[in-house]
């Protein structure tokens, strides 16, 4: 277990970590990107499967690729991919808040996604007051995560030490890169621990088994 006496600031990744995979969030957001590869790059729907894996190898995200192969315009690709209905996906969650209220932490959002989507889900959720920061995909262009610039700039902006933050995040890269610059690192929506992070949780509500509180928020969550 970490003991949050050692960490100032939970940067907490967005989709998957917030909200379980079950949503079907990611699936819909995956839909669009499709679409708008076919819509507006006029690829055929064939190669967009395969190219798309590709893109997000080699670059990080499909936006990078797409901006490097074809220099699409960044913010009508993440309007355009975004698009989705997320009453249909996400309702408030009250187990969530009290969960957020045991860490006095500052809490910020990291995510390769952008602000406006970030808003939305949090909104969502009903935890928006919890997070005094987002860290998008435009904060961090030409980077993203798991590149390790992606990080640095973000410490920046939130104005912390790596040893002083703790990364959750669904996806194993994103952690083996936030472990190589000496964050404590928490794995959402696993039970397999690996080198590459320090601890894992299944849920996002199941933090205070991995991450101390010391009592704090107790009272909140009468």
């Amino acid at each position: 277990m970490l003991d949050s006496k050692n960490y100032t600031t939970l940067l907490f990744d967005l989709d998957e970590t917030l909200y379980e995979s079950s949503t079907g969030i990611w699936q819909a957001i995956r839909d669009r990107i499709g679409l708008y590869m076919h819509e507006r790059l006029a690829l055929d729907w064939d190669i967009i499967p395969t190219m798309r894996a590709n893109l997000f190898t080699t670059y990080g995200t499909t936006l990078r690729g797409l901006v490097a192969l074809y220099d699409v315009d960044r913010q009508d690709y993440l309007d355009f991919v975004h698009d989705i209905p997320m009453q249909d996906f996400l309702k408030p969650d009250p187990e969530l808040e009290q969960m957020l209220n045991l860490f006095p932490q500052r809490k910020i959002i990291f995510t390769n996604a952008d602000r406006n989507h970030a808003r939305r889900v949090i909104n969502a959720l009903g935890v928006n007051s919890h997070f005094e920061q987002i860290i998008d995909i435009r904060d961090m262009d030409p980077h993203c995560k798991p590149m390790a610039e992606a990080y640095q700039v973000a410490l920046g902006l939130a104005g912390v030490k790596p040893e002083e933050t703790v990364m959750l995040d669904d996806s194993q890269p994103n952690l083996a890169t936030a472990r190589s610059l000496g964050m404590g690192t928490i794995r959402v929506g696993s039970s397999q621990l690996s080198w590459d992070y320090d601890e894992c949780i299944v849920r996002i509500h199941d933090l205070p088994d991995v991450l101390s509180h010391n009592g704090y928020g107790a009272a909140k969550t009468e």
